[in-house]
């Protein structure tokens, strides 16, 4: 049975959220997305980098300083993306993930010339998608 959403005299949806968590989805939006991206770029730099051995502080300290990186990167760009042209905003973001992935592909054993490629293609593929997506929504 389908339901719609009560829509009061506020013009708050049922669903819109009131009082403490008003802004949850903003919030939940602007931390939790870059955080749950840093974790997983974190600990897949710390795997890459011990190669299958144990566990070491190295490897964990490699792993949150890359985290803390990304994060931090990744907000600044996100807040600093929206004010750059179409053009720029899609080569920020790609040159963005090219780097990340060519860093993670660094801490392999491939060679320096399949890390650049590997770069390369993300960031060409983000580029386009990104510059498509920006071309078709503004």
């Amino acid at each position: 049975m389908a339901h719609t959403a009560h829509t009061g005299h506020t013009g708050h949806t049922a669903h819109g959220g009131h009082g403490a968590h008003a802004g949850l989805g903003a919030l939940s939006a602007t931390w939790a997305v870059p955080a749950l991206l840093a974790v997983v770029y974190g600990v897949w730099a710390a795997a890459n980098h011990r190669d299958g051995g144990p566990i070491t502080g190295g490897n964990v300290l490699l792993g949150v300083l890359s985290a803390l990186a990304f994060a931090g990167l990744y907000v600044a760009l996100r807040a600093a993306a929206p004010a750059l042209p179409r053009e720029l905003r899609a080569a920020a973001w790609a040159l963005f993930a090219g780097v990340s992935l060519g860093f993670l592909c660094g801490l392999t054993d491939a060679s320096v010339l399949r890390t650049a490629v590997t770069a390369a293609v993300v960031a060409a593929a983000v580029f386009a998608a990104a510059f498509y997506r920006y071309y078709t929504r503004e």
